[in-house]
């Protein structure tokens, strides 16, 4: 080994180089600055500058945008469900069949037909009861007014909906599925793109990032997951008081979203899902403030001239009133929140309205906005409103 060692020093002795000098690879200058290309890359982290000494690629980077939409690092949720109890009403509810039907003073009269007091319906109408007869002869309802009515109609179960409650306001956005849908890799139509996860209807998910592709909304809802903006009815967190609001407290709701918020001191409290006015009898654009609340309501009315539009909605829970015939209220009658349904007031479940009903105040704000601009503005064209 020795000897290979001397040989080839003394090689190099005769071809004039110097044995102890380092060799520029490819004739390079070793002390030459390298280009990016050659830079080494820094470990992976969330880098919001320049760290100079490491070019932040690959992981890096991907954190970082992460970091930018909120995805990374993950921070403790400030959502929890509200209270269970708060879907109780000390009511039952009952549906009557189109035709109507006819009320006795006294289960007897009911089942004899006799001593009529009165017709109610035809149309779409919902009494509550506090009591429920079968006699073998069928069933009757005793009514929250003292009056008694054959069972021609429906029992109804309020659906048990809720929205969530805030510690804190989110870092970002957050929404509901509207119905089942699947979230896929990427916020694009094209073939190969990979199915994540199925989401069901109500299911909550948090709301990092929005994308148009070919005139379709995607949103990002986790690392490399994105679905169609018309599965989510979404809530971007907004602590800036509208204008006119001076006591610190107002409900944002969005027409658009058919979502509904309440805000306190700058702070996001509550949000779910609303329904609110059909075309054209939409709930109006604008800002308002509570002027009434009751805890139950008899709401009835029509449109049509022949009446052949009659509705009766017996102890509707929870009403808000805060614009003309317009109110908060709780629905029993369905559960299709997240979609216009109502005559221009606000449709919540009975759980949610129950939470807002016990925050709000008289005199708290209003604020009605449809941020899509499909809902009208112009004030001649909306009526006292309905449920």
């Amino acid at each position: 080994m020795k000897r290979l060692i001397f040989s080839l020093v003394v090689i190099s002795i005769i071809l004039g180089l110097d044995p102890l000098k380092p060799v520029s690879a490819q004739g390079n200058d070793p002390n030459r600055a390298e280009n990016d290309s050659g830079s080494v890359v820094c470990p992976p982290g969330v880098y919001t500058q320049d760290p100079l000494s490491c070019m932040p690629l690959g992981p890096s980077a991907t954190l970082t945008q992460s970091s930018i939409n909120g995805v990374f690092p993950s921070t403790p949720r400030a959502d929890y469900n509200p209270d269970y109890a708060l879907n109780y009403v000390p009511y039952h509810y009952f549906r009557l069949n189109k035709s109507g039907t006819t009320s006795y003073l006294s289960l007897g009269d009911a089942q004899s037909q006799s001593g009529a007091l009165s017709n109610i319906g035809p149309g779409l109408v919902y009494v509550s009861y506090l009591d429920r007869a079968d006699t073998g002869n069928g069933v009757y309802y005793y009514l929250s007014n003292g009056t008694w009515i054959p069972g021609d109609g429906g029992r109804v179960t309020p659906g048990i909906f809720q929205g969530k409650e805030f510690s804190s306001t989110p870092r970002t956005g957050f929404g509901w599925f509207l119905n089942e849908a699947q979230s896929k890799k990427r916020p694009d139509f094209a073939s190969g793109n990979s199915t994540v996860k199925t989401y069901y209807r109500f299911n909550f998910v948090p709301v990092y990032a929005s994308k148009v592709f070919a005139g379709t909304e995607w949103l990002m809802i986790g690392d490399q997951e994105w679905v169609e903006g018309r599965f989510v009815s979404s809530v971007l967190p907004s602590t800036t008081p509208p204008s006119s609001v001076d006591n610190g407290r107002w409900i944002d709701i969005n027409l658009a979203e058919q979502t509904l918020s309440a805000y306190e001191n700058n702070q996001l409290l509550y949000s779910t899902l609303i329904s609110s006015g059909v075309d054209p009898y939409w709930t109006r654009p604008g800002l308002f403030q509570i002027y009434k609340k009751k805890d139950t309501e008899n709401m009835s009315g029509a449109f049509e001239a022949d009446k052949s539009d009659f509705y009766s909605l017996q102890d509707v829970p929870w009403t808000m009133y805060f614009d003309k015939a317009r109110a908060i209220h709780g629905a029993y009658w369905h559960t299709f929140f997240g979609y216009p349904m109502s005559h221009g007031c606000v449709n919540m479940s009975i759980g949610d309205s129950a939470w807002l009903y016990q925050w709000a105040k008289e005199g708290d704000w209003v604020w009605v906005h449809d941020p899509s601009g499909r809902t009208p503005e112009n004030p001649d064209l909306y009526g006292s409103g309905a449920p």
